[in-house]
């Protein structure tokens, strides 16, 4: 059986779905693997780190490879490639791109997508989400620590005393809960807000304080797999008069709000930016979903009256030597999975509930029931 890592073709990429930590797992369960020039370079892993693992370095690795593992969805000209019936592993944002699907499936290949994994316990260590967000929280904070231009902690000097910084996140899942922890850490007074009840446990206990509308519809805001419910508009009316009256005391807010396969819900409107200080920094984490900070941009810095939005798009890829090691082994867990060690060849159980979530398309067809071409 062979594996091949993909090198990005997005020049924008910097992560690769392999280190040769993980190549040496893989070749110990027998699995020869294959890697495409210089795949691994942006995340500082060089051609000859992966020989030595046991990779063979070739232009041609993906040709005959049973599994191709790339970090971002293969484009078409790329899947051409693909034997068929390999099993493509991506991080595919399948939401809203029907084309994108529908030639993944007309190559013939088995896509599987990361991001859909279950959030159940045996899924944890391949819920790439979560090791991707976790380092985009941390990513945030440096940005806006680099965009603003004064200090976090509170300094008392002989020349007079340096504020903390008041830092403002919203939406408390990994991204954000790291993002908390992350201020804290460089001294900040933070205060965080989520429509999850189970969240303000959390906030607590990195020692932030949590700002909401307290309600019945509050009590209720968690679906079951653990995501945000969308809330009604007078849910959101209550809460957006509450935290404009906050942010206008903010040094820097961080949003994180993503509802899947939505659009990133607005959370602060041009006139809660207006009303900030100069010199604050709005960094938005939602900015690929169309954002939850009016006046952000993909890639960008904004200037807005003084106020700086940050909206990168690949936060976790400016750390790329970390976000690798993590996917890599999100990958190398849920591979396993796939394999029959003993026979040392695929083994795909398309009943598991870790392959229905995930699989995308099969035998030249759609077959994510929630991809499939509507009738």
């Amino acid at each position: 059986m062979k594996i091949a890592i993909a090198k990005e073709v997005d020049a924008a990429e910097p992560r690769v779905a392999a280190t040769p930590d993980t190549v040496k797992k893989f070749k110990a369960l027998g699995i020869d693997v294959a890697i495409e020039p210089g795949a691994g370079i942006k995340s500082g892993l060089l051609d000859a780190d992966y020989e030595a693992a046991g990779a063979v370095v070739s232009a041609d690795a993906v040709k005959d490879a049973d599994i191709v593992i790339k970090v971002k969805r293969p484009e078409a000209s790329e899947v051409t490639k693909y034997k068929k019936g390999a099993l493509v592993i991506a991080i595919m944002d399948p939401y809203g791109n029907e084309a994108a699907l529908k030639a993944l499936a007309d190559a013939g290949v088995s896509a599987f997508a990361m991001e859909l994994m279950p959030r159940i316990t045996r899924a944890q260590v391949m819920d790439v989400l979560s090791s991707q967000a976790n380092l985009a929280g941390y990513r945030a904070v440096v940005e806006a620590a680099e965009a603003f231009g004064r200090a976090f902690p509170m300094m008392m000097t002989a020349a007079g005393t340096v504020p903390a910084a008041k830092v403002f996140v919203m939406g408390v899942g990994v991204a954000g809960l790291q993002a908390i922890a992350t201020a804290r850490r460089l001294g900040a007074v933070v205060t965080a807000t989520d429509v999850r009840p189970a969240t303000k446990e959390q906030v607590e206990s990195l020692g932030a304080k949590f700002l909401a509308v307290e309600d019945e519809e509050f009590k209720n805001a968690q679906t079951a797999g653990g995501y945000a419910k969308e809330m009604s508009k007078e849910y959101q009316a209550k809460q957006a008069a509450l935290t404009a009256e906050h942010i206008k005391k903010q040094d820097i807010v961080i949003t994180t709000a993503l509802i899947p396969g939505r659009p990133a819900p607005k959370l602060i409107t041009a006139e809660m930016v207006a009303s900030m200080k100069p010199g604050s920094v709005l960094v938005d984490l939602a900015v690929e979903r169309g954002g939850n900070v009016e006046g952000a941009k993909a890639n960008e810095v904004a200037d807005v009256g003084g106020v700086k939005i940050v909206g990168y798009t690949n936060l976790a890829g400016k750390v790329a030597a970390s976000a690798s090691s993590l996917y890599a082994r999100n990958l190398l867990s849920f591979i396993e999975t796939l394999y029959d060690k003993a026979a040392k060849s695929l083994a795909v159980k398309w009943d598991d509930e870790l392959v229905k979530a995930t699989a995308l398309t099969r035998d030249g067809a759609v077959i994510h029931p929630n991809f499939q071409p509507k009738a």
